[in-house]
């Protein structure tokens, strides 16, 4: 239990937490919402002991063990990514290296009746008693079950850290904490640098976890799946809902009804009670009500409201020049980094107003398709924009690209034209840029503001055709849903690299799906594409692509010859049900082709066929045939897989 007593945080004459109180259960599953400058971050950071409040205190009872996940973190170089995880059970490897010293201590001995060696046969029993009731040899499997869940291959695990950027540093330091498995988690943000499969991964092991979580997530779908309590923090005060984010976004909206309702009602009250005031201020024989009402006033506990700005939800694109049918197409594409291929030999054709999403694990080559779309890198094959194409293209280092010496007003007033001039502090202040901040120079602004700034400038230009990998990263709830809105009405074609199901959810119509070298079309939402595949989350994908005959393991290296059969038996229906899954697949990509262009033809009819729509009939039969006969023998594989680690 944590017990978060009247604490209370001021910056100067700011009062940020004013006198808070709340209370987390050891199975609660706490989302914390409010503003960005609210005081989220600043709260988590007490609980953790990171910080000390003005006023207050903590309460952690002695089991409360605190895992804490902050946004910004250092790391530690000279390890593997193995060698760094395994950090996280130092003491239990620190057992275990006990119990090979004994071991090889008692190897060496041969007083077997001596008092000495008896009690050394103890203390190893001892040993490998407190090294099993720990969990000691799980430790192998937790650690692989963890990286793999969070997105890491086999091979990168004896790679150097170093050799890893931010995000997926950050990765490591989450599996650490992951394994740790302290009393409560309290994660600042975690969904920032993973992809759609990591984070489905985290929200299953989530679910289950055995102790307290508090998320930091501007993800809606991250918190809905995830929470079942949300604490919004407001004008320095906590408003505690036992419900998931959808339910509070509902209930929320009601009490600031209440809220609005009974404000403009005191605001009222305080009018006509200063006018009386002032009328009669003078009057002798009204000198005790006037008295009485000024006492009243000073009383008063005025009732605050925080500002809803609604002034950006007009906000849209300037209409884009017309361009060709054919915005871009490729054939035979390919892109190698050295030995290293990403991309083989693939064929695409995207038109005019298409919505775009590219989605799959990180490292499978959605940026380096959108660089290649951008004209940044060199590639193999062929790959045309149309006719007219006017290409916008927001890169994850778009912020890098300001010119340090505007101010952010100058930079936006650079590229607005037209009558979208008027909109131009609506815009800003749509993401996060207000009063004296419209002001402050670029090279001031932190790497999150100057994404802001990026994706606000892009909304001013006429570009028919927008490729924007990870808009979002940087984004509150209310910014992303400004640009998602502006993005719907946008009329141009669109692609966008994005893990945030929520915001592609309603705002794109295709899915490329990038997996082992290559990019699968599947038409509809990003939802319908789950669906479609008979997921609930990505991570089946993952699975069946790996093999298992690298998994890094703690057994040796030698195996009896029955084992040695046994596992040839199981390799062999491992791939026996690998290939009839390839075949299966194979065929229900060939009954989509033909469904979508029977569809075509049904559209386009102008008088009835009753033989096309029973053709129609029997391939959607064929095809639903095929999703079970896929889903029955994938629930075989994974058993099998599982069986074989």
């Amino acid at each position: 239990m944590i017990s978060i007593d009247n604490i209370t945080v001021q910056f100067g004459g700011f009062v940020l937490l004013d006198k808070v109180s709340m209370q987390i259960g050891n199975r609660d599953r706490v989302g914390l919402v409010g503003r960005n400058g609210a005081g989220k971050t600043t709260l988590m950071r007490i609980i953790s002991g990171e910080q000390e409040p003005n006023g207050g205190k903590v309460i952690r009872s002695a089991v409360s063990d605190i895992g804490f996940l902050p946004q910004q973190m250092k790391h530690m170089d000279g390890k593997s990514v193995l060698e760094e995880t395994k950090r996280a059970f130092e003491d239990l490897l620190s057992l275990e290296k006990k119990i090979e010293k004994t071991n090889l201590l008692l190897s060496s001995r041969e007083d077997y009746e001596s008092d000495s060696y008896l009690n050394l046969i103890n203390e190893l029993s001892e040993l490998n008693s407190k090294f099993e009731l720990a969990g000691g040899s799980s430790i192998h499997g937790e650690i692989e079950k963890t990286l793999l869940g969070l997105g890491f291959l086999h091979s990168d695990f004896q790679r150097s850290t170093s050799e890893f950027s931010g995000g997926w540093r950050m990765r490591i330091e989450l599996a650490k904490l992951l394994l740790k498995k302290p009393a409560f988690l309290l994660l600042d943000e975690p969904t920032n640098h993973l992809d759609i499969e990591s984070i489905q991964w985290l929200e299953d092991y989530l679910k289950t976890y055995s102790g307290g979580v508090i998320l930091i997530s501007h993800d809606r779908a991250f918190l809905d799946n995830v929470t079942n309590r949300t604490v919004e923090i407001s004008l320095g005060r906590l408003t505690d809902y036992k419900v998931n984010f959808s339910r509070f976004v509902v209930l929320r909206k009601e009490r600031r009804e209440q809220e609005l309702a009974a404000y403009h009602n005191q605001q009222k009250l305080i009018k006509e009670t200063e006018e009386f005031i002032e009328r009669f201020r003078y009057k002798a024989t009204k000198a005790v009500q006037v008295q009485s009402r000024v006492k009243q006033l000073n009383k008063l506990v005025r009732i605050e409201v925080e500002e809803e700005d609604k002034s950006a939800m007009s906000i849209k694109f300037p209409p884009s020049p017309r361009s060709g049918r054919e915005v871009v197409s490729a054939s035979k594409l390919s892109k190698n980094y050295g030995n290293n291929n990403v991309l083989n030999n693939i064929d695409f054709l995207i038109e005019k107003g298409e919505k775009v999403a590219f989605v799959g694990k990180n490292g499978e080559g959605k940026t380096t398709l959108s660089k290649i779309i951008a004209n940044e890198i060199d590639y193999e094959g062929q790959l045309k924009l149309g006719h007219n194409v006017d290409l916008g293209y927001f890169a994850q280092n778009q912020d890098e690209l300001l010119d340090d010496k505007k101010t952010v007003l100058e930079t936006i007033d650079a590229v607005a034209v037209g009558d979208i001039r008027v909109k131009m502090r609506d815009i800003l202040g749509a993401f996060l840029f207000s009063g004296e901040d419209i002001d402050k120079k670029v090279k001031v602004l932190s790497g999150g503001e100057r994404s802001r700034l990026s994706l606000a400038k892009m909304l001013l230009q006429t570009h028919n055709f927008l490729l924007m990998d990870e808009p979002t990263n940087h984004l509150d709830m209310r910014s992303k849903d400004i640009l998602k809105l502006a993005l719907k009405k946008y009329d141009g074609t669109l692609i966008v690299v994005s893990h945030d199901r929520e915001f592609l959810d309603g705002l794109i119509d295709k899915v490329y799906e990038f997996k082992d070298h290559k990019i699968k079309e599947h038409m509809g939402g990003i939802y319908d594409f789950l669906k479609k595949r008979k997921l609930e989350s990505l991570q089946e994908l993952e699975r069946k692509s790996r093999i298992k005959s690298n998994i890094v393991s703690n057994q040796p290296s030698t195996e009896s010859k029955s084992n040695r059969i046994q596992k040839k038996e199981s390799d062999k229906k491992l791939r026996k049900l690998q290939n009839k899954i390839k075949d299966i697949e194979g065929k229900i990509t060939d009954l989509e082709t033909e469904l979508g262009e029977l569809s075509q033809k049904m559209e386009n009819m102008e008088q009835h066929d009753s033989e096309i729509y029973k053709k129609y009939g029997s391939l959607e039969s064929d095809l639903a045939a095929k999703m079970e006969e896929w889903e029955k023998i994938s629930h075989k594989l994974s058993k099998l897989e599982e069986q074989s680690i």
